[in-house]
């Protein structure tokens, strides 16, 4: 009888060097020799893509992205065919493929491309033959346009930042596997990134919504795609250490979220820029011609403050990502022409803090106290949008630890939480 299907993800930290790849190696064939059939997903080494990066911006201010997915995506085949030849050399069958060898095919856009379906046959037809099979992450087969109109097929196209925490997951769906394993450089998912709160405690277990949340806000442990993908799946994520055997965290359907403390983490996010139109017309059609070329360009809007309009104009100010402020400013700006705004201001010294947890919008005063404690530390609070399970607040950037430390004693989250089976149990988990 065949053994268990495991999913496994190992970060470009996991395997940045040799003798990193040889440790992840060991870890793998003692999975496999306990019975387990295996589909590794890999990243590129360490800092393989950003120096990728750099180097084709050296080459070009805006290299051509069908290239640029070509030259990425070589990050991820090196770490693939280095772990395969580790596993040989201890004895394991293996073999590397790319993602478009394991069957993964994309919508066809470039940088950012979505998982559409993933053909298991090879990857099946591998695992039938004892073989530990390595999955290349974060690229996959898409058919693009081309510059003339028309549409190339077997084009290489990556899927953006965290693209192999989605790979695994995606591969987790549909396999139906009986784990997935994300493993990291941190033993799971904190209350707060410990680098900044010392108190941060990791969760035994979180949800997939407030998970979701956490990504989206700056936490980056996981990729939101990736975290998506699973709640729509029902996949149970385990986020692991591959450096240490210890306990990690489980990302799925908490049955005991009424018994927990409403807030669950705090997140951060330094890439934030605020963007201030001052004395907009007030008058229909004003916000279309604002945020329409914003979206178009793929650049997104985050928090929308539009002050009471007074003498037929108003103030409006929104947050973007920084890395996006330029592109921001050169189309912005025909338009601040166009209908006759006063001036468009800028600032990218702002970072957002967030406080995330189910149900925190049901029950009163968690708003009220994450202003207060911002107040009592002497925090300014520029501005503030919230969701279900959220309350976000941009900030000055130089006050983000200030912050993220009295929130995380304002709202206790440094105190355990009740034991429960669930969080220790994922084959439970999995069942509910």
């Amino acid at each position: 009888m065949p053994g268990q299907l495991v999913v496994q993800k190992y970060g470009g930290s996991s395997v940045a060097d040799a003798d990193r790849i040889r440790r992840v190696a060991r870890r793998i064939a003692r999975e496999a020799a306990n019975g387990s059939r295996l589909v590794i997903v890999v990243s590129a080494m360490g800092d393989t893509t950003d120096e990728l990066l750099a180097l084709a911006t050296a080459i070009s201010d805006d290299p051509d992205p069908r290239e640029l997915d070509m030259l990425l995506a070589t990050g991820e085949h090196q770490a693939a065919t280095l772990l395969s030849m580790a596993l040989h050399a201890l004895g394991v069958p293996a073999i590397a493929l790319s993602g478009p060898q394991a069957g993964i095919t994309t919508d066809g856009r470039y940088g950012r491309a979505r998982i559409a379906a993933i053909e298991p046959a090879r990857v099946g037809r591998e695992l039938e033959h004892g073989k530990v099979v390595i999955v290349a992450g974060f690229q996959g087969r898409g058919a693009a346009d081309t510059a003339d109109g028309g549409i190339a097929g077997d084009e290489i196209t990556t899927l953006g930042r965290g693209g192999s925490d989605t790979t695994a997951v995606a591969l987790a769906a549909r396999f139906e596997a009986d784990r997935c394993q994300i493993f990291t450089d941190v033993r799971g998912i904190y209350t707060a990134d410990p680098r900044i709160v010392p108190d941060a405690r990791q969760l035994p277990l979180i949800g997939y919504e407030e998970m979701l949340e956490l990504a989206q806000q700056g936490a980056q442990v996981m990729q939101t795609r990736a975290v998506e993908l699973g709640w729509v799946n029902r996949v149970v994520i385990e986020v692991l250490s591959s450096f240490e055997d210890a306990d990690g965290t489980l990302i799925a359907e908490d049955p005991h979220v009424e018994q927990r403390n409403k807030v669950r983490g705090l997140a951060h996010d330094r890439n934030v820029a605020k963007v201030t139109l001052v004395e907009v017309p007030d008058k229909p059609g004003v916000a279309a011609a604002v945020f329409e070329p914003l979206a178009d360009a793929g650049i997104n809007v985050d928090m929308i403050v539009q002050n009471v309009g007074h003498h037929g104009a108003t103030d409006l100010s929104f947050s973007i990502p920084a890395v996006d402020l330029a592109r921001a400013k050169r189309l912005l700006e025909p338009v601040v022409r166009d209908l006759g705004f006063r001036e468009l201001t800028t600032d990218a010294a702002v970072a957002k803090v967030s406080v995330v947890g189910a149900g925190i919008q049901n029950a009163p005063g968690y708003a009220a106290r994450m202003f207060r404690t911002l107040a009592d530390a002497g925090v300014n609070i520029e501005m503030i949008t919230t969701s279900e399970i959220r309350i976000t607040c941009v900030i000055a950037e130089a006050d983000v630890e200030t912050a993220m430390r009295a929130l995380h004693t304002a709202f206790e989250l440094e105190r355990p939480e009740p034991a429960t089976t669930s969080a220790a149990d994922p084959a439970a988990l999995r069942a509910g």
